[in-house]
């Protein structure tokens, strides 16, 4: 029995020294490596270029030419076949760093992650679960200035995705907050929801 794939698209800028990283590194303490194929995904040290120029007008003409087993779509494909999808990404600037959107704006590709029809627009990606994981230094859950998680949630519909996790640390840069604690609380919450998912 094959096992199944879970793409970890990590976000977390400041490396071994992000708090997301350490949310990250919570849930996926709970996953067995020999029961899922675990594919870690580290933005910062991917070769991601935004959508201008030539590196647009090439993809706009592959796309053209509907070439889509060309390795420039190689990482929507990767995303397209992950049975489940996590992605952890710190809170900045009422989103989430720019990397991120770069990465996403590269795999959403028409025919591989996404479809049109007559009907409108379907997701095709294959994967159960998209799971969201972030840390804010702010108190933001609620807000509409809470962009972050919006996006994304936003995002599993439009994919295909079935289920859309949301595990969040805030209020870490506050006067007052005992950052260890909101941590341990939110590394507590992220393992239980990957035993939950992954068993």
């Amino acid at each position: 029995m094959m096992s199944k794939k879970i793409l970890f698209v990590d976000c977390c800028i400041r490396g071994n020294e992000s708090r997301t990283k350490r949310l990250a590194d919570a849930f996926f303490s709970k996953i067995n490596p020999k029961k899922y194929e675990i594919r870690h995904l580290i933005l910062a040290e991917e070769d991601i270029k935004p959508l201008v120029g030539d590196f647009f007008w090439e993809r706009q003409s592959l796309l053209e030419k509907n070439e889509l087993s060309h390795p420039r779509f190689d990482r929507a494909r990767e995303f397209a076949d992950a049975d489940a999808v996590v992605i952890a990404a710190p809170f900045w600037d009422l989103q989430f760093p720019a990397l991120l959107k770069i990465y996403i704006e590269n795999i959403t590709i028409d025919g591989i992650t996404f479809g049109c029809s007559e009907q409108g627009i379907c997701g095709l990606c294959k994967g159960s679960d998209l799971v969201f994981l972030t840390t804010r230094g702010g108190f933001y859950a609620g807000s509409e200035d809470e962009q972050g998680s919006r996006y994304i949630d936003s995002l599993h519909r439009f994919f295909g995705f079935d289920r859309y996790h949301l595990v969040f640390a805030e209020g870490l840069d506050a006067d007052g907050i005992d950052t260890d604690i909101v941590l341990q609380k939110a590394c507590k919450e992220a393992e239980e929801l990957a035993l939950k998912l992954f068993t």
